[in-house]
C-alpha cells in the first residue's frame, strides 16, 4: 500500500471534503492544476482509493494525445474501460451513434444519473488537456449539472507556462462556485530530502542535498533519479545521465520536455547550452552558493538579466521574448531554474541541465552557440561573452569573429589569463585568415603557450609542453610571407622562447640566421634584432663574452649600425661590471632616452634603463620607465625585456616593502618528492651515471647543509633529468618569505620544499642562477645554518666574477658572505670582504649600497671605530630610498652600542628600528630588534602589533573572506557568527593592516590562499 504524500494533505482534504458532500447528494467539480510531474496523478489516485473505501463507485479515465483525433474519445474510455478499445461490447447500448454532440451529452448525462442511483459516483479523468475537445465540453457541461447529483467530478490538467501559448482551461466558462481548484507546487527542499533520506539512509548533507537540486522538488524527477541510482549502485548523483541506469531519471525529463512542446524544449536547450559558457562577472562578487553553482530555491532572477537572457533566447530559437521571459520567471519559481550568484537563472543541477541537452547533437549544439555568438553580438554585448560562444561554435566566416576573438584573447592575457588567451586563438585559427592575420595569430598563440607552459610547472619538474605547441607555431609565424615588421617581431618571440627553455645557442642562431640584406630600409629593425641577441645571450658565457665583444666594436667603428638600444646595453654592461658610478650611468642613459626611438628598439632603451635605474636608487625613474615600456608594447607576445620589467616591478615592491608573499610557499603541502619508494634515489647518486660538470655543487650542498637547513639532506630533490633552471620569481619568492618572517613562524618546510626542487647541480651558470643562490643564502641564514648559507654565496659571487659583475648593487653577495663569517666568528675573513665590498660600492655610490656595506664593515670591526661606521651607515641610509636596509643599519647600531655600555642611547636606536620595522611589516627584522631590546634591559619591548603576523586566527579567516569579496552579511553566515562580530574584527585588522578602506585588504593579503568553500555548507538553512 503506497505510503502518505508528502504535502499534499490539504489537496486531499479537499477532495475528501466534496466527496463527502456527493455522498451528501450535493456534487460538485474538483480541478486539480499542476505542472508536469508535481504528482498530479498521484493525488487523483490517492483520492480514488479513499473513494472506494467509502463505498463510492469509480469510473477512472486517462485522457492520451491519441484522444484528439476521435469523437469522445476519452468518455468512451471512461463508460467503457473494460473494452480494450473503448467501445461498448455487441448488444450494449452505444451512445455515441447519434453525431449530433447535444444529444450524445444528453445521453451521458442520463447515463452517469443512472450509475449514481444505487450509489454515490466519483468520476476521476486524468490528463484532462489531452481530452477530445467534445469530452472536454461535456465535463464542464456535467458540472453545471451534477450539484443535484451524488456524483463527484474530480479532474487533473496540466498548468504549465510554455512558449506556445496553451489552450484555454477547461474551467475557464465556468463560474468560481461550481468548480473548486487547487495547484499543486513542487515539494519544497525539506520534503524532497525527507524522501531522499527515507530511500538512502541517513546521508550526509550534501548527498542528499545534490538529490533535491536535481530534482527540484518534481516527485517524477525524484523517483526517477532515485530508481537510477539504485540500479547503478551511485551514491553521488553524477553529472551526466548516462553514468544513470536503467535511465527513469533521463525519460522523465525528457517526457517533461516533450509535454511542454517544441517551442519550450528549444528554449531550455538553448538556456543549457549558454549556461555551459558562463562565467564569474568581474567586479560584482558572488554570495555563499552551493557546490553546484545557485542558491536559495524558489528565489527570483534578476529582471534585467531575465530581459538580457531572453534577447539572447530569441536570437537562438526565435521564440517572443517576452514568452520566454515570463517562461524563465515561471520555471524558476517551480524549482527547476535557480538564480547564481549573479541572478541568472540556470538549471537547478547540472545532471538536470544534462538531460535537458540530451536530445541535441553536437553539431545542433554548435550551432546553437554559434547563434548565440550572433545575438549577443548583435546586441553589443561584451567582447569576452561573445568569445566564450564562438569558443564552442564551428568556424563562423563572419567578419566581426575575427576581431572579437583577437580581443578576447588580448584583454584575457592583459589580466593574467594566459590559459583563456590561448583558447581563443587556437579558436582564432579555424577562421579564414590572410597570411599576415595568421602571422600575427601564430606569433601571440606560441607565445602564450610558451609562457603558459612555464607558469604551469612546478619548480623543478622540468615542463616543456610549451616547446611542442609553442615553439612550432613561432617557426610557422617566423617563415610566413609578411612586412619585415612583423618577422623581427615573430623571431624575436621565438628566440625569446628558445632562450627561456634553456636553448640559448638555438635562439641566438635564429635571430643571426635572419636576412639583414631584407631589413635594411628602416634600421631600427637590424637594431632590434642585435639588442635582443645580446640580452638572450646573457645565459651563456661563452656567447655573452662575444655578443658584448661585437656590439662593442660596431658603437666604436659604425655606431649608426648599434643605435640608441645597443649604446643602453654598453652602459648597462659597464654598470653591472662596476667601471663606472651611479651617476654617470644615469647621465648616459638620459640622453640617449632623449632623442626618438623606433617602436622596435624603444622596449630595449626602456627597459635597460628602467632596470639600471633601480640599481642606482632611482624608483621613481625606474617605475616612469617600466610603465612606459609595458604601455607600448604587447604584454603577451614574448620579448627579451619583459623579463626584465618583471624583474624591475618586484625589485621596486621588495625596495618598498609591498612584495606579496607567493602562495605555493604559503601552503603547507605534503612533500609527495620525498617519497623514496617513488623516485628513487636522485639520479647523481646512481651507480655508473657519468659526473656532470657541476656535480661537485651539489656535493657542497650536502656537505654545507646543517641539520635543520631547508635545503639540507633532509629535503627533497628534484629528480635530477628533470631540473630547469630557476627564474628570477623563483629567487623573490624565497626573498619574499624570508623578509615576512616566514621563516622564524615555522615555514620552514614548505621554503625547503620550494628551493631544493632545483637541482642546481645540472643548471649551468647563468644570472637566474647567481640569484637563486643568493636567494637560497639567505634563506638558509635565517634559518641559522651560516656554514650552508656561506656556500651559497661564495658560489654566487664565483659566477658574478666569471661574468665580471662585480656591482654589489645588483648582488651584494660580499656583504652577505661577510655575515655569515661574523656568525662564524671568523672577522677577518668578514672583515676583508665587506671593505672589497665597500670599495666597489664607492664607485657606484649610491647611499643603499655604500649604507650596507658600511653596516656590515661596522659589524665586522665593532669597538668604537665600529660604532663610527654604523653612524656613518644611519646617517647615509637616512637618505636612501626603501628603509629595510636603515633598519638593518639601526639594529646594528643599537647593538654596537650595547656592547660599548651605552644602554639608554642603544634603547632608543632599537626602538626605532622596532617602530620601523613594524609599520613596514618586516616581521624578521622586528623580532631582532625585539631580542636586542631584551638584551638591554628593556622592561617591556613593544610588541609587534601591526601587519599580518598581527591578526589573530579569527581576525585572518574575517579578512581573507572579506578580500575575495563576500560581505559582512555573507561572512558572518558562512562562519556561522553575528555581524556586529564581523564588523569588530575588521575594524581591529584594518588598524593592524595600516588600511583605511576594504578595497586595499587584496593588495595587503594578495598572497593569503584562497579559501576553498565548505562543501558541507548548506546555504538554504545553514546546516552543515
Amino acid at each position: 500500500m503506497p505510503g502518505p504524500l508528502s504535502e499534499r494533505t490539504d489537496v486531499l482534504e479537499l477532495i475528501a471534503a466534496e466527496a463527502a458532500r456527493a455522498r451528501a447528494g450535493t456534487g460538485g467539480l474538483v480541478l486539480l492544476r499542476g505542472a508536469t510531474g508535481t504528482g498530479r496523478t498521484a493525488v487523483l489516485e490517492a483520492a480514488v482509493r479513499d473513494a472506494e473505501a467509502h463505498g463510492m463507485r469509480v469510473l477512472l479515465a486517462r485522457c492520451a494525445p491519441c484522444d484528439q483525433a476521435q469523437y469522445f474519445a476519452s468518455l468512451t474510455r471512461l463508460l467503457h474501460p473494460a473494452q480494450p478499445t473503448g467501445r461498448p461490447a455487441a448488444g450494449e447500448h452505444e451512445p455515441f451513434q447519434d453525431r449530433d454532440e447535444r444529444v450524445v451529452s444528453g445521453h451521458l448525462l442520463l447515463r452517469v444519473a443512472e450509475l449514481s442511483e444505487d450509489r454515490p459516483l466519483l468520476v476521476a479523468v486524468d490528463d484532462a488537456h489531452l481530452a477530445d475537445p467534445a469530452s472536454r465540453r461535456w465535463l464542464v457541461e456535467a458540472a453545471r449539472h451534477v450539484d443535484r447529483m451524488p456524483v463527484l467530478l474530480l479532474v487533473t490538467e496540466r498548468s504549465q507556462y510554455d512558449i506556445a501559448p496553451p489552450a484555454p482551461g477547461l474551467a475557464h466558462t465556468l463560474p468560481p462556485d461550481l468548480v473548486r481548484t487547487h495547484t499543486l507546487a513542487p515539494l519544497s527542499g525539506r520534503s524532497t530530502a525527507l524522501l531522499a533520506r527515507g530511500r538512502v539512509g541517513d546521508a550526509a548533507w550534501p548527498r542528499v542535498e545534490s538529490r533535491v537540486r536535481a530534482s527540484a522538488g518534481h516527485p517524477l524527477l525524484l523517483h526517477a533519479l532515485l530508481e537510477d541510482l539504485g540500479g547503478s549502485g551511485a551514491e553521488a548523483v553524477p553529472e551526466s545521465s548516462a553514468m544513470l541506469y536503467p535511465g527513469a531519471y533521463q525519460a522523465a525529463v525528457s517526457w517533461w520536455l516533450e509535454s511542454a512542446g517544441p517551442r519550450t524544449t528549444a528554449v531550455a536547450r538553448a538556456l543549457a547550452v549558454l549556461e555551459d559558457t558562463w562565467a564569474d562577472i568581474p567586479g560584482r562578487p558572488a554570495a555563499p552558493a552551493s557546490p553546484h553553482g545557485s542558491i536559495r530555491p524558489g528565489a527570483p532572477a534578476h529582471p534585467a538579466t531575465v530581459r538580457h537572457l531572453a534577447e539572447i533566447l530569441t536570437g537562438m530559437t526565435g521564440a517572443d521574448p517576452a514568452r520566454i521571459a515570463g517562461w524563465l520567471t515561471a520555471t524558476t519559481g517551480l524549482g527547476l531554474l535557480r538564480p547564481d550568484a549573479w541572478g541568472r537563472p540556470r538549471w537547478a543541477h547540472r545532471l538536470l541541465r544534462d538531460a535537458v541537452l540530451e536530445g541535441w547533437s553536437e553539431d545542433r549544439r554548435r550551432a546553437a552557440h554559434l547563434a548565440a555568438a550572433d545575438a549577443m553580438w548583435q546586441r553589443g554585448d561584451s567582447t569576452a561573452a561573445v568569445a566564450r560562444q564562438l569558443l564552442r561554435a564551428g568556424a563562423a566566416s563572419r567578419p566581426w569573429a575575427v576581431n572579437v576573438l583577437r580581443d578576447a584573447a588580448r584583454e584575457a592575457a592583459r589580466e593574467g589569463r594566459a590559459e583563456t588567451a590561448v583558447a581563443h586563438l587556437r579558436r582564432l585559427l579555424r577562421e579564414p585568415l590572410s597570411d599576415p592575420q595568421r602571422q600575427r595569430v601564430l606569433t601571440e598563440l606560441g607565445s602564450l603557450e610558451c609562457t603558459a607552459a612555464l607558469s604551469r610547472s612546478e619548480p623543478g619538474d622540468g615542463s616543456d609542453s610549451g616547446v611542442s605547441t609553442g615553439i612550432p607555431r613561432l617557426t610557422e609565424a617566423l617563415w610566413l610571407p609578411v612586412e619585415p615588421a612583423d618577422r623581427v617581431r615573430a623571431a624575436i618571440a621565438l628566440g625569446t622562447a628558445l632562450a627561456r627553455f634553456g636553448h640559448t645557442r638555438s635562439a641566438v642562431e635564429t635571430l643571426r640566421g635572419l636576412d639583414e640584406s631584407g631589413l635594411s630600409d628602416r634600421p631600427a629593425l637590424p637594431q632590434a634584432v642585435r639588442a635582443a641577441t645580446v640580452l638572450l645571450s646573457e645565459q651563456d658565457q661563452v656567447l655573452r663574452r662575444q655578443a658584448y665583444a661585437r656590439l662593442s666594436e660596431q658603437a666604436h667603428s659604425t655606431p649608426d649600425l648599434v643605435g640608441a638600444a645597443g649604446s643602453a646595453l654598453l652602459v648597462r654592461h659597464a654598470a653591472a661590471a662596476g667601471l663606472i658610478s651611479a651617476r654617470e650611468a644615469m647621465e648616459r642613459l638620459r640622453a640617449l632616452l632623449l632623442a626618438p626611438a623606433e617602436p622596435e628598439t624603444e622596449p630595449f632603451l626602456l627597459g635597460t634603463a628602467a632596470e639600471v635605474a633601480v640599481w642606482a636608487d632611482d624608483f621613481d625613474s625606474a617605475e616612469q620607465l617600466a610603465d612606459h615600456a609595458l604601455a607600448g608594447r604587447d604584454p603577451h607576445v614574448l620579448h627579451p625585456t619583459g623579463e626584465i620589467l618583471r624583474d624591475v616591478r618586484a625589485d621596486l615592491a621588495m625596495a618598498h616593502g609591498t612584495h606579496v608573499l607567493p602562495r605555493h610557499l604559503l601552503a603547507d603541502r605534503s612533500p609527495a618528492r620525498t617519497d623514496p619508494a617513488r623516485h628513487g634515489p636522485p639520479a647523481r647518486e646512481a651507480s655508473g651515471a657519468e659526473e656532470h660538470p657541476w656535480t661537485e655543487h651539489a656535493r657542497a650542498d650536502a656537505e654545507y647543509a646543517g641539520p635543520h637547513d631547508p635545503a639540507g639532506p633532509g629535503a627533497p630533490s628534484a629528480p635530477a633529468d628533470r631540473a630547469r633552471t630557476p627564474r628570477g620569481e623563483d629567487a623573490r619568492a624565497v626573498l619574499a618569505l624570508v623578509a615576512a618572517g616566514r621563516v622564524a613562524a615555522g615555514r620552514v618546510a614548505a621554503a625547503g620544499r620550494f628551493v631544493t626542487a632545483f637541482d642546481l647541480s645540472r643548471v649551468p651558470d647563468s644570472p637566474e642562477r647567481d640569484r637563486f643562490l643568493y636567494a637560497r643564502g639567505v634563506l638558509r641564514a635565517a634559518a641559522g645554518n651560516p656554514v650552508g648559507a656561506a656556500h651559497d654565496f661564495l658560489e654566487c659571487g664565483r659566477g658574478r666574477s666569471a661574468r665580471e659583475e662585480l656591482n654589489p648593487a645588483v648582488l651584494p653577495w660580499r656583504t652577505a658572505l661577510a655575515e655569515c663569517a661574523v656568525a662564524r666568528g671568523d672577522r677577518r675573513e668578514a672583515l676583508l670582504l665587506a671593505e672589497d665590498e665597500l670599495r666597489l660600492a664607492r664607485v657606484w655610490d649610491t647611499p643603499r649600497t655604500v649604507g650596507r656595506a658600511l653596516r656590515v664593515l661596522a659589524t665586522a670591526t665593532g669597538g668604537r671605530h665600529g660604532l663610527d661606521l654604523a653612524e656613518e651607515a644611519v646617517r647615509l641610509l637616512r637618505t636612501a630610498p626603501g628603509g629595510e636596509e636603515l633598519i638593518a643599519a639601526l639594529l646594528a647600531r643599537g647593538r654596537l652600542l650595547l656592547a660599548a655600555g651605552e644602554r639608554t642611547q642603544a634603547r632608543e636606536t632599537l626602538r626605532e628600528a622596532a617602530d620601523r620595522a613594524a609599520r613596514r611589516g618586516a616581521v624578521r627584522l622586528a623580532q631582532a630588534a625585539e631580542e636586542a631590546l631584551r638584551e638591554g634591559g628593556a622592561r617591556r619591548p613593544a610588541t609587534v602589533r601591526t601587519g599580518f603576523e598581527a591578526l589573530t586566527d579569527s581576525e585572518r579567516r574575517i579578512v581573507e573572506l572579506a578580500a575575495e569579496g563576500h560581505t559582512n552579511t555573507e561572512i558572518a553566515g558562512l562562519l556561522h557568527v553575528a555581524r556586529r562580530t564581523v564588523e569588530t574584527h575588521l575594524t581591529s585588522a584594518y588598524r593592524k593592516l595600516g588600511i583605511r578602506r576594504r578595497g586595499q585588504l587584496q593588495t595587503v593579503l594578495g598572497a593569503a590562499a584562497p579559501r576553498r568553500p565548505d562543501r558541507n555548507y548548506c546555504p538554504e538553512d545553514g546546516r552543515t
